[in-house]
């Protein structure tokens, strides 16, 4: 059997309470109501009634008001006649286990995630892409993980968006037309994040969503405070974050069935944030997580003015309601006031669209599962008094608690290894290098080529003068061997000459001169 948590006083009778079986806690809830009608106190009283019983919280701290969730109340006249009027004699004021985080690391501790891990559909969304830009997202996505590139950071996907479009063309064939126009898109919408601080919740190391599931020494269970009054600001980042803290519960806790208590209780205000302009595809999954993560031991209460701004098929799986007043000045306000009206049981004893405009500050209509699961008829009651203070803690408080909690010094300090962006970086890098090793190769080769000719040129020059000087030589050989036998002829007659000479003045007389005339013909061939 669960614990029955006692948040009301019926209005009729503060003898008797309004109780919210714990063990249908995860049945999901709703807190609704105009601006100044009790939302926050409700919201606190629900948070510290959890919380002692030993469930964790995760709420947002969308005006700055819900750390005094970290200060024990105290007694004022004003709250002295709130438990006059609720029939409490006292209240055990105390403060409640916080720890604050903070997307900004700035009032808390900082939340990030990587990029993979928020995957392209909720980041479309935070981007505010249509469905085509959605598309070309996606494919980006997808390249990153074919080639292995981790896309951790903004830098990681900024680079990986600069790469796919510089080489679109090579992957038209497999992952189809990747347009210029939405490349181009999503790179200005990124950076518009960035400049909104979005960027800040990208990177390492990432949460570890199981630190919101945790108890103190006592056995309370931790509320944790996400600083949220700098995050409204950036309503689509806000939303998209805690669907994202949604998702991860959702994947990483194991079915559980019915328990006596919930795992963790997730309080999302300003809901209608979460499906203003939300696509198809987006609300689905919405309404995927709303109806299944109660398997996982998950309690959601949605935070809103008006029912209206939840979608009927979310709206049916609230089995917890808590309903403020509402204002009925306009057609549109009384529609939301039937809406609120006909979503509850009723009660034969009161008019509940009437009772609706009617409730005072603190006052509500609340229904919850009784005991064995069924809506109870609504009932008109006074919300009981928070246990903490009304007034926010200050911020040299703020950081004493952050400096004690169980998570300090783990995600203060960001990490940055090789991702994406490094390794298109060395992938530009070796390009460039095998670059300049290819015109180095050519201009070596134009050099070779070019000395080769020269080589050629000169190696031709000189057989050409090798050939010229043999000619030459060869001329001069055969005009000397020439000369040799001109004068080898010369030398004959003059030895001829002079024996015949020497030979006619040896024989003397006309016998002698004879005797050489007839000599030197039958040497000459004369006769």
């Amino acid at each position: 059997m669960g614990t029955p948590i006692v948040i009301a006083k019926k209005t009729t009778n503060t003898q008797q309470d309004i109780v919210l079986h714990s063990q249908f806690a995860n049945r999901h809830g709703l807190i609704a109501g105009a601006t100044g009608t009790g939302k926050t106190v409700t919201l606190k009283v629900l948070a510290e009634s959890f919380s002692r019983i030993g469930v964790p919280v995760f709420l947002a701290d969308a005006k700055g008001d819900v750390s005094s969730l970290a200060k024990a109340g105290e007694s004022t006249p004003k709250f002295e006649e709130r438990l006059k009027v609720l029939n409490v004699e006292s209240v055990p004021f105390t403060a409640s286990p916080v720890v604050f985080w903070d997307l900004f690391g700035q009032q808390g501790h900082p939340i990030r995630t990587t990029i993979s891990e928020i995957g392209p559909l909720l980041l479309a969304q935070m981007l505010n892409l249509n469905d085509t830009q959605e598309g070309v997202l996606s494919a980006v996505f997808r390249i990153a993980d074919d080639q292995g590139l981790l896309l951790i950071d903004f830098k990681d996907l900024k680079a990986m968006l600069s790469y796919v479009s510089e080489h679109a063309a090579e992957f038209k064939a497999e992952y189809g037309n990747l347009s210029p126009a939405s490349l181009g898109s999503i790179q200005r919408n990124l950076l518009a994040l960035a400049d909104q601080g979005g960027d800040q919740f990208f990177g390492e190391p990432s949460l570890n969503i199981l630190d919101f599931i945790q108890t103190d020494s006592q056995g309370r269970g931790i509320i944790n405070l996400l600083a949220a009054d700098k995050l409204m600001n950036t309503p689509k980042l806000y939303a998209t974050f805690l669907l994202w803290m949604l998702s991860e519960l959702f994947e990483q806790l194991p079915e559980v069935g019915d328990m006596d208590k919930p795992k963790l209780v997730f309080f999302f205000d300003e809901a209608h944030l979460l499906f203003d302009n939300a696509s198809p595809a987006l609300q689905e999954k919405i309404e995927q997580v709303v109806r299944l993560i109660r398997s996982k031991g998950v309690g959601i209460y949605f935070v809103t003015q008006n029912p209206l701004d939840l979608p009927e098929s979310v709206l049916g799986q609230l089995g917890n309601r808590v309903q403020h007043a509402l204002r009925a000045f306009t057609p549109k306000d009384q529609k939301a006031v039937k809406t609120a009206a006909d979503t509850f049981r009723a009660n034969p004893e009161f008019n509940v669209d009437q009772a609706i405009t009617e409730l005072g500050v603190g006052e509500a209509l609340i229904s919850c599962l009784d005991e064995q699961g069924t809506p109870q008829m609504v009932e008109r009651g006074w919300v009981m008094p928070p246990y903490s203070a009304f007034s926010p803690i200050a911020a040299e408080e703020r950081k004493v608690l952050m400096s004690q909690s169980m998570v300090a010094g783990i995600y203060e300090q960001s990490l940055d290894r090789e991702s994406a962006f490094e390794m298109l970086q060395q992938k530009v890098e070796q390009r460039q290098q095998q670059a300049v090793a290819d015109e180095q190769a050519k201009l070596q080769a134009k050099e070779q080529e070019a000395l080769a000719k020269q080589q050629a040129k000169e190696a031709e020059t000189q057989a050409k003068q090798q050939a010229r000087e043999q000619e030459r030589i060869a001329r001069e050989q055969e005009k000397e061997a020439e000369r040799a036998a001109k004068q080898r002829e010369k030398f004959t007659q003059d030895i001829v000459g002079t024996f015949a000479k020497s030979a006619a003045r040896s024989l003397g007389g006309s016998t002698g001169q004879k005797i050489v005339r007839g000599l030197l013909g039958s040497l000459f061939g004369k006769r």
